[in-house]
C-alpha cells in the first residue's frame, strides 16, 4: 500500500476519533448539570426518590440541632414558601439564619433530606457595596 495513502486513512480515523471524543464530552457537560431550586419550584416539582439542588435563605429562628443532624427551613425571599430540611455533614462556619444556602437534598414522601457534606454558605456582605461607598 502506498505510505501517503496509509497515512490520510490514519489521520482521517484520528481526525474522526477526536469529533467522537469532544462530542461526547459536550454531550456530558450539558446533560450533568442540575439547576437550583427555589423552595417553592420544589414543592411543585418533588415526587419520592428525586434528587434536588434547593437554593434560598435560612428562616430565622429555624436552625436547631439533634446530635449530629442539623434541622433548619429554607425560604425563597421571592414567596412566602419554606421548605424544611433534615441536614446531617459538616456545616460551614459562615451557616447562619438569614444567609444564602445551597443544599443537595432527596424527597423522602415530602421530608427533605440534605445530602451529606453538600451544604454550602454564601455570605452577601462580601459581594455588596460597603455603607457610604460609591460604587
Amino acid at each position: 500500500m502506498d505510505p501517503n495513502r496509509k497515512r490520510a486513512i490514519r489521520l482521517a480515523v484520528a481526525l474522526s476519533a477526536a469529533v467522537l471524543l469532544a462530542g461526547a464530552l459536550v454531550y456530558v457537560s450539558f446533560s450533568a448539570g442540575r439547576d437550583e431550586l427555589t423552595a417553592k419550584q420544589l414543592l411543585n416539582r418533588a415526587h419520592p426518590g428525586g434528587q434536588y439542588v434547593l437554593a434560598g435563605t435560612v428562616v430565622r429562628g429555624s436552625v436547631r440541632h439533634d446530635g449530629a443532624t442539623t434541622y433548619f427551613s429554607v425560604y425563597d425571599p421571592g414567596s412566602a414558601v419554606e421548605v424544611a430540611v433534615a441536614y446531617t455533614g459538616i456545616v460551614p462556619d459562615p451557616f447562619a439564619p438569614g444567609r444564602a444556602v445551597m443544599v443537595n437534598v432527596t424527597d423522602t414522601r415530602g421530608r427533605f433530606i440534605g445530602q451529606e457534606n453538600s451544604l454550602t454558605t454564601k455570605c452577601p456582605s462580601k459581594y455588596q457595596v460597603a455603607a457610604g461607598a460609591t460604587a
